[in-house]
């Protein structure tokens, strides 16, 4: 097989051992591996430029072959296969995962081929590239393992074949007939001169394999969705947790950086960092699965990060920080990389960190609130802290910011900021009610109440009939799609049924939806993108409280036609069906699990007599 210089980016599947991860091409191609974090410097980045960024190929020979890929049955650990006239061979990826719960400089990726029927001659290839292409490295052969050296890292090839050099770089093939396994794992390691791990043999790969599957199969188990949808559904919740860093319990946003909104373009951002919006939603969707612990461990991440402003420069929280806590992110452009298809620039950091979003105190106050028995085991001081933020809150509400989309176009005055401003305050009270906490309630219930009215004067459009993006303006936003799920308006009362009308209008292409129209409401960049995944979920969850349920499920089912191969989303879809953007994303998978809970609900408290409510009956799509 002839390795294609950038796969679409859906046609890729992800492992990961919970610290780090992989995306492995249906090619069997490994082209992006950052270690040992997974926001540290890549291993192996080919998917952001094809000569410099360094791969690890493990595939038939030749060409000819069919390649198809699929998870083995409730896990992580990914299966590719390749079927050509000589024989059927199978290579299967996976990363032990962690189970300390403790930082680890070491990471193990394992390989295994095997021949399911007649003759397959394997070749593998592993050419890393450290530090994003920017660190030389040395190659070693020894006792049969290859020791890759730069500053600060090592990596040990072993394989159950042999190797040899080629540069600096590894090449090794082996001839497998029915039944037979080959083996390779690459263990990086952070620490200086790390010693290579012991001798690999077939029946270790095999046993590291059963181990894997063990681990997630036990894990999804546990859940208690009992939907119809239990193979997106669990998908979802094993992407999510593999995205999780499991020493804090901090998602981070998507597992790559640099990958497009637009190919060619310029919207191409670093999204291996934890956004404070996206986790603290996601604290709803695991409990709704039964994944407690998992809530649990998040809660205690964000209760750790919110703090008293030091200053009016500062505020209690930032958008997003690095899955350990630290905030400091600086963006950096990786000029040397070509990036995807010629995207650039290639952007590692995100500079989005030091932006207003008013709207992320809304957000961590619905998940305190949502898990308020963890959010409660806090104690005194972490109440202190959480009321601390909401008296800072009080006197700053009322400014423009940068809004939850990140735009560089300026700040204005977003109602959906000043939504999820209500929705702190609102969330706040019902904590200190519920558990008898000291707080300054007459100015929380102040702020809410004013917060509602401005609301409704200044954000309402009245020729459109419809809540709008920003104070003053007409533009569209589907960020307001959230607004029934978090109680800001009951989801049938005629305000609300009117705006989601003309977000239909304005917003839905085929049951897609975009985030707002940048033609119309500029946000500091070039270019254009596709319908955002998590706007369209959120869409069939809005549809779904409004009692839409015949429209919101057609549109829940025909999102699931634009899931990859294996079940995974980016961002984006773009006008052709691709995906787009970083993959795979936290955010639509948890807003998939959102939607599909809602959904199921809803369908279960349906009548067998309930009106058509999408329109005409003739009507086919929403």
């Amino acid at each position: 097989m002839i390795m294609e210089r950038y796969p679409a980016i859906a046609d890729h599947g992800v492992v990961g051992d919970l610290q780090t991860a992989a995306l492995v091409s249906s090619e069997g191609v490994v082209d992006w591996f950052p270690a040992p974090r997974f926001d540290s410097p890549s291993v192996f980045a080919a998917l952001l430029d094809h000569e410099r960024g360094g791969h690890f190929r493990f595939a038939p020979e030749g060409r000819g072959s069919t390649c198809k890929q699929l998870y083995y049955p409730d896990t992580a650990v990914l299966v590719t296969r390749f079927m050509s006239p000589d024989g059927v061979g199978e290579v299967f990826d996976c990363m032990p995962p962690d189970r300390t719960g403790t930082p680890s400089d070491r990471h193990v990726l394992l390989r295994g081929a095997r021949a399911v029927r007649g003759t397959v001659r394997f070749d593998l290839e592993c050419r890393p590239r450290f530090d994003y292409a920017r660190a030389a490295h040395t190659c070693d052969l020894h006792d049969g393992t290859a020791t890759f050296r730069a500053p600060g890292v090592t990596a040990h090839l072993q394989t159950t074949f042999p190797l040899h050099r080629d540069g600096d770089d590894a090449r090794g093939t082996v001839t497998l007939r029915t039944g037979q396994l080959a083996g390779a794992v690459l263990t990086v390691d952070a620490a200086p001169d790390a010693p290579a791990p012991p001798p690999l043999t077939p029946d270790a790969v095999a046993e590291r394999f059963w181990e894997v599957v063990d681990f997630w199969q036990r894990w999804v188990r546990t859940s208690r969705y009992r939907g119809r949808w239990p193979g997106a559904v669990h998908r979802s919740a094993i992407t999510l947790k593999l995205l999780t860093y499991a020493p804090t319990g901090a998602p981070v946003a998507a597992a790559t950086m640099g990958l497009p909104e637009q190919v060619g373009g310029e919207r191409n951002w670093d999204y291996r960092y934890t956004w404070v919006r996206d986790g603290s939603l996601s604290v709803r969707a695991l409990l709704d699965l039964g994944f407690a612990e998992e809530a649990a461990q998040f809660t205690r991440w964000l209760g750790n990060r919110l703090q008293p402003a030091a200053d009016d420069r500062h505020e209690p929280l930032q958008i997003m920080y690095r899955v350990d806590g630290d905030p400091d992110l600086p963006e950096e452009v990786l000029s040397h990389l070509e990036g995807y298809r010629g995207s650039a620039p290639v952007r590692v950091g995100n500079a989005a960190t030091d932006q207003l979003q008013l709207d992320i105190y809304g957000e961590a106050l619905y998940a305190l609130s949502e898990g308020r028995e963890i959010a409660m085991r806090a104690g005194y001081h972490g109440w202190q802290n959480l009321a601390r933020t909401l008296d800072w809150l009080a006197d700053s509400w009322d400014r423009p910011d940068e809004g939850i989309w990140e735009t560089r176009g300026g700040r204005k005055e977003f109602t959906f900021s000043r939504m999820m401003s209500w929705v702190a305050f609102d969330r706040g009270l019902r904590l200190a009610a519920a558990y008898s906490r000291p707080a300054d309630t007459a100015r929380w219930t102040a702020a809410r109440d004013a917060i509602l009215e401005q609301v409704m004067q200044r954000g309402w459009d009245a020729e459109q009939r419809a809540l709008v993006q920003h104070y003053d303006g007409t533009v569209l936003d589907a960020s307001l799609l959230l607004l029934p799920r978090v109680g800001f308006l009951a989801p049938q009362t005629e305000s609300w049924l009117s705006t989601l009308d003309a977000i239909e209008r304005t917003l839905v292409s085929d049951s897609l939806v975009y985030r707002y129209d940048p033609l119309a409401s500029p946000d500091g960049l070039r270019g254009s993108e596709g319908t955002f995944s998590l706007c369209t979920f959120l869409y069939v969850d809005a549809l779904a409280r409004a009692g839409r349920l015949r429209p919101a499920r057609y549109a829940f089912e025909k999102m699931q036609t634009y899931a990859n191969h294996v079940g995974l989303f980016a961002e984006e879809i773009g006008p052709g069906g691709e995906q787009l953007g970083n993959f795979p994303q936290a955010f639509t998978h948890l807003s998939l699990i959102m939607a599909a809970t809602t959904l199921d609900d809803a369908l279960d408290r349906q009548r067998d007599d309930e009106p058509w409510r999408g329109g005409p009956p003739g009507r086919l799509s929403p």
